[in-house]
């Protein structure tokens, strides 16, 4: 078996193995428990994103900004949780340890915006993924992680296979034009014809609609890490998952496209329209 051969069957098991293991979690065990399981996937992708804000030369108050993090997501789980409370109270805390800590210029403003955005980057959207099962059901949540795993399935594989033209090179030096239309397709599709059975309530219409807005900001969100990692200078934000990088490049595409779903969820769906 050649390098690459054994690169794909690497990417192939753990994929299958964290994959069966995150459905069995989301299906069988209750709220409590899969915020813990939450908390923690979250607190590995923040350590690694305060790694690569190090590499930029970035300090975050890590202590501050990570609980502010954990806060938000399970503020989010709980129907009449103060959010908006966490995002204030993280506003003038982060603030006040900046100016603290004597930075000035530039510095101080790049400290400040690193540190707070773990709360809106990975404390919000993991919550908003756990919220999604409270709103629909752990139906509607298997549903957003089949089509966003589909999706970067196909954005990889037709990459591989087809791809010519670079999407974003200045950001990204392997996703290309044809892989992310490989993705949008597969993963649009998934959506329509898995969501007939798991969000039953939405119309073919809403299905496509909701499958193309899903894939979209799951590009986006990949793009995004990447544009972090690019200016740190690494590849993966780390090598914790074998064949797939870190935690942050397997969540990556989920923590822009699970905000998106959570409010056609609660915003449209709920309402009947």
């Amino acid at each position: 078996m050649g390098p690459h051969a054994h690169e794909i069957m690497l990417r192939v098991s753990s994929g299958v193995i964290l994959g069966a293991a995150i459905a069995a979690a989301v299906w069988f065990l209750g709220p409590a428990p899969l915020l813990a399981i939450a908390e923690v996937v979250l607190l590995l992708a923040f350590l690694e994103y305060t790694a690569l804000a190090e590499r930029l030369g970035v300090r975050v108050a890590k202590v501050p900004a990570g609980a502010a993090a954990m806060l938000a997501c399970a503020a989010m789980v709980f129907p009449g949780a103060p959010v908006e409370v966490v995002l204030m109270a993280a506003v003038l805390a982060l603030g006040a340890l900046v100016l603290a800590s004597g930075r000035a210029g530039r510095e101080a403003l790049h400290d400040i915006a690193a540190s707070l955005l773990p709360t809106l980057y990975l404390g919000l959207p993991l919550g908003a993924l756990l919220a999604t099962r409270a709103a629909a059901g752990r139906e509607a949540v298997l549903l957003l992680l089949v089509t966003v795993i589909v999706s970067d399935t196909a954005q990889y594989y037709s990459g591989r296979a087809l791809g010519r033209r670079l999407l974003a090179p200045a950001i990204s030096p392997n996703k290309t034009v044809e892989g992310a239309l490989g993705g949008l397709v597969f993963g649009t599709v998934t959506m329509v014809l898995v969501g007939r059975w798991w969000l039953p309530s939405a119309a073919l219409v809403w299905r496509v609609g909701l499958g193309f807005a899903v894939v979209v900001f799951g590009i986006v969100g990949d793009l995004f890490e990447s544009l972090i990692k690019r200016g740190a200078g690494v590849k993966d934000a780390s090598s914790v998952i074998p064949g797939h990088g870190g935690v942050l490049d397997r969540i990556d595409a989920l923590l822009f496209a699970a905000p998106v779903y959570y409010m056609f969820v609660k915003y449209v769906l709920a309402r009947g329209e």
